[in-house]
């Protein structure tokens, strides 16, 4: 009879819910259900064979046939170990898989009909034969490291044998009962002889492919759903390929962590051996006391002693040294005191450099190096001069805020080379952590000293101009406030003990001259601030960038571009046309960029063979594309409405347009394009004043009533806030209720009360430059701005007109072209009074 006749009948049925078994090994199930266990006690009282069968889903309590996969695996019960009612332990042989031909329910359990399984192949048997031996190659290597770690663990050391029985005498029942099932599962493994334990030779041995399966299934990290396909496939080369893929992977592994481990073992065996050597190199000179120490903390004593640090910094370094001669050099310790020492030797401690305390000379390199920039220059020669008179004076601490590209960053530059002094820059933008600035303690891996004393070590002197850039970019995190850190940098009566946290003496910063640059001072704190002299710089006036771009930008591409003096001109009229339409900026970095567009334009003739290019103002175009900006006032015609405030921001001044629109309602106001609290009461503040004064401005007050008025400011994108754009509001709520057109060609900047008093604001110089940009002709301040009025540029002033007012009735008549009927006091009202300098009026409505 063969061997398939012999397995074909009916069994047992053992549904299994989560787990998966393969024929090919011995191990334990768990039994729960009440079914499975009568099921097992039918198969131990009958010949002890049973069907384990994997549920299709895990959760059915109760399958039936359609909730089974159609194979499964023949298996026989070795032992069963009780654990207490109905809760066993089966250790059971599995043999091989099976077709499930039927199920028949009994009242207690689950029976199959079943039949043997033939593989099947949809290969050649060659192909099959090649696949089996690669797999066969892999988990051969596989089956022999998993040989070797079994062995490490089956044999611990005396402490290994205590700790387990120690383990063994604590452990508790439910923990028990697993050991002894496993012991179980261990015996019966002996005492059934007839598969031999898998070793590297029994594997070579194996040539049924899906033999080799089931040896390799265990062996594999495989989930549930990779088991099931596994059992339930018949097409032996399908088998073959679906563990060929992470045999492969484990075996790569395998060989990597053994290549890995043998480089590990060889570097480790190479520095003990070093270790050795070195402690024995050292006890012989000792015994006979040829030599102290080792050559290297000699050297470094050498450079110690030669050095100009202070005595309370040498005795530091002493300490140290006095360490590394107890330390083999081997040692972590000796590295970490080593770093120490060598990072103190590099500051340079009481070296400065002479400074240069001609004026005359100093004055000349800012004029020759920067166009315009006058309130700088005029303080870096009033600190020469105060120098000069008083040679101990510590150094100042400016800061230069200023909209991005007006040359803050260079000017420190130009300022250390007046000076005569070393130039260090050090970038703050995005600084997060405290110990960027003040260093990391010593106790950390790979600490260093901060940007500060770094910057001491690169500059060579302890007088050097230090550019502390974008201070206004500097954030807080979890890591500590870099800007707290910095109070102590820039602080004159403290700097000059600063302490770093790697370095740990004093270090005298009172002899350097910090530089700090800030499009913003919003964002720094008050504490900060207040230990600097800010000094605020306005964008570029149209004659400044010319005298740039012509002095400065076109020399420096032209030089970057490969070409020689005098190879390329750029006509006057030309470099009008790039500064006025094809850039808009407060500073003058666009303006290099186009002007390094036509450099690069002319160096592809010169390399094509010209000999000279000439770029006049009709080239422009041809070289740059169409003019990307026009005037905004000159696309704009007189509207009802529609008016030109002026705004401020962290990148000079700009123009902004304010629209109004009325429509039927029920006198409700709606304001849109992104405005902040401040601006929309100023919003609010116009339309009260505006209805106070509706019979004085000819405006119907019931139509007043019966309106909706929606104000709009464009690029709804953009925030917006502020006071300053009160009176540009009120002219336009009531250029919409007159219905007479704004000028397209003013400006109107200034904060607007209840009363129609037009208030100061900030940012003037800014403002009235960006108006002149824009091509603007009159621009409207407040009186009380009429001093700042003197720092705007003459070459502004002369093109464009100023009128100062006090009053919102003052910009209505040239805006509108009619001023509102002036209002006669009531004799029931007192006499005006004067408050703060200005006579103030209550307006009553005629």
């Amino acid at each position: 009879m063969s061997k398939h006749t012999e397995i074909a009948g009916q069994y047992p049925v053992l549904p299994l819910r989560t787990e998966v078994q393969l024929p090919g090994h011995i191990g334990p199930l768990e039994i729960g259900r009440e079914t499975s266990v009568r099921a097992i006690e039918a198969a131990s009282r009958d010949d002890n064979l049973i069907v384990i069968i994997p549920q299709r889903n895990p959760a059915v309590r109760e399958p039936t046939q359609r909730d089974l996969h159609e194979i499964g695996v023949l298996a026989e019960i070795i032992q069963v170990v009780k654990h207490s009612p109905g809760r066993f332990t089966a250790v059971m042989r599995f043999r091989e898989r099976v077709r499930i031909d039927s199920l028949v329910s009994s009242e207690m359990f689950l029976i199959a009909s079943v039949s043997p399984l033939v593989p099947t192949s949809s290969v050649a048997p060659e192909v099959l034969a090649a696949t089996t031996a690669v797999v066969r190659a892999h988990l051969a290597d596989v089956v022999a490291d998993a040989q070797h770690v079994k062995e490490a663990k089956e044999s611990p050391g005396k402490e290994g044998k205590e700790a387990k029985e120690g383990k063994e005498a604590k452990e508790s029942k439910e923990a028990k009962d697993a050991r002894e099932t496993k012991e179980a599962a261990k015996e019966a493994r002996e005492a059934t002889r007839d598969r031999p334990e898998t070793t590297r030779a029994t594997v070579l041995a194996i040539t049924d492919p899906d033999k080799l399966v089931d040896v390799a299934a265990p062996f594999l990290e495989l989930e549930r759903d990779e088991l099931t396909a596994l059992l339930v496939e018949t097409d032996s080369q399908k088998r073959l390929e679906r563990v060929l893929t992470p045999l492969e992977r484990r075996a790569t592994v395998l060989r990597l962590k053994a290549d890995i481990g043998a480089e590990l073992e060889g570097e480790t065996s190479r520095t003990h051996r070093e270790r050795v050597l070195r402690d024995r190199m050292r006890q012989i000179q000792e015994e006979l006391g040829e030599q102290d120490d080792n050559a290297e903390v000699d050297e470094l004593r050498k450079k110690i002693e030669d050095s100009k640090m202070s005595d309370e910094v040498r005795a530091a370094a002493k300490k140290q040294l006095a360490r590394m001669g107890q330390m083999s050099s081997s040692s972590p310790e000796y590295n970490i005191a080593r770093t120490y020492v060598e990072n103190l030797l590099e500051i340079p401690w009481n070296v400065t450099t002479d400074d240069r305390l001609d004026v005359a000379a100093a004055r000349a390199i800012l004029e020759a190096e920067h166009s315009g920039l006058e309130k700088v220059k005029k303080r870096i020669l009033e600190f020469l001069a105060v120098r000069k008179l008083a040679p101990h004076k510590h150094g100042p601490i400016l800061l230069l805020v200023g909209p991005p590209g007006v040359g803050k960053t260079s000017l420190g530059r130009s300022i250390a080379s007046a000076l005569g002094r070393k130039y260090v820059r050090i970038s703050l933008g995005g600084v997060r952590d405290e110990a960027e600035i003040r260093g990391h303690r010593r106790t950390y891996i790979g600490a260093l000293p901060g940007r500060i004393v770094s910057g001491l070590k690169k500059a060579g002197s302890m007088n050097p101009v230090f550019v502390l850039d974008e201070i206004d970019k500097l954030a807080a995190d979890m890591r500590g406030d870099p800007a707290a850190a910095m109070l102590e940098v820039l602080d004159p009566e403290q700097n000059k003990d600063f302490v770093d946290h790697y370095i740990e003496v004093p270090v005298d910063l009172s002899n350097v001259m910090f530089i700090c640059t800030a499009n913003s001072t919003e964002t720094i704190s008050q504490p900060l601030l207040d230990r600097m002299e800010m000094v605020e710089l306005s964008g570029y006036t149209t004659l400044e960038k010319t005298a740039i771009a012509r002095n400065h930008l076109l020399p420096k591409q032209i030089a970057e571009h490969g070409m020689e003096k005098g190879l390329l001109e750029v006509q006057e009229d030309a470099l009008s046309e790039v500064i006025h339409n094809y850039t808009r900026e407060a500073g003058v970095r666009n303006l290099e960029r186009e002007l390094a567009a036509l450099c690069r334009s002319a160096a592809v003739k010169i390399a094509e063979g010209a000999e000279h290019i000439t770029i006049a103002h009709s080239d422009v175009s041809e070289l740059l594309g169409p003019p990307r900006y026009t005037a905004d006032t000159a696309e704009r015609s007189p509207e009802v409405g529609v008016i030109t405030g002026l705004a401020w921001t962290p990148v000079g001044g700009d123009i902004m347009f304010i629209e109004a629109r009325r429509y039927p309602g029920k006198g409700d106001v709606r304001l849109t394009g992104q405005m902040g609290d401040v601006m929309k009461e100023s919003a609010q503040a116009a339309v009260s004043w505006m209805r106070a004064n509706s019979a004085r401005l000819g405006i119907d007050h019931d139509k007043v009533l019966a309106s909706d008025l929606h104000i709009h400011l464009p690029q709804g994108a953009v925030k917006k806030d502020g006071p300053s754009a009160g009176v540009a509001l009120t002219c336009a709520v009531v250029s919409v209720f007159t219905g007479r057109p704004i000028r397209n060609d003013i400006a109107i900047t200034g904060e607007v009360d209840l009363r129609g008093n037009a208030l100061p604001v900030g940012g003037i110089k800014e403002k009235v430059i960006a108006a002149h940009r824009a091509g603007i002709k009159i621009v409207f301040l407040p009186e009380r701005n009429r001093k700042d009025a003197a720092e705007i540029p003459d070459e502004v002033t002369r093109e464009l007109e100023l009128r100062f007012i006090t009053k919102v009735d003052d910009a209505l008549g040239v805006a509108l072209g009619v001023a509102p009927t002036p209002v006669l006091p009531d004799p029931a009202i007192p006499p005006p009074t004067a408050s703060g300098g200005r006579t103030t009026h209550e307006q009553l409505p005629s």
